[in-house]
């Protein structure tokens, strides 16, 4: 079983960069796949980012490449996502998620997630 503990996020302005963090609990750790999604109000949860196992393959949807970079620490069982240059659109409540598999850039796939964490973005 995999518990998921967020932190990070908050008011920021527009062009400022955060980091939000994700500890998990579950045993092993590294065999996870974890992801980020995002859900702003009135709209369906959406991808972000994943990261494998071992950090070796990262991908991120297109609107996010270039300003947000996943990594992931297995030794502190911690994610983390830093996000650069920000926008209002990148307003929304960011879940981190674990699937113990290959990672997906779909919700369905994850079973354990976060609590979310709020990010928004004032321009």
């Amino acid at each position: 079983q995999m518990h998921l503990v967020q932190s990070g996020g908050g008011l920021v302005q527009a062009g400022d960069s955060l980091t939000l963090s994700c500890v998990g609990s579950g045993h092993p750790y590294s065999r996870y796949s974890m992801a980020w999604f995002r859900q702003a109000p009135g709209k369906e949860r959406l991808f972000v980012a994943a990261i494998s196992w071992n950090g070796g393959v990262t991908y991120a949807t297109d609107s996010v490449k270039g300003r947000f970079i996943i990594s992931r620490d297995n030794e502190k069982k911690t994610v983390y996502l830093h996000a650069n240059n920000l926008a209002s659109e990148d307003t929304a409540v960011y879940y981190c998620a674990a699937h113990l598999g290959t990672s997906s850039r779909y919700a369905s796939t994850y079973r354990h997630w976060g609590q979310g964490t709020q990010v928004t973005v004032s321009s």
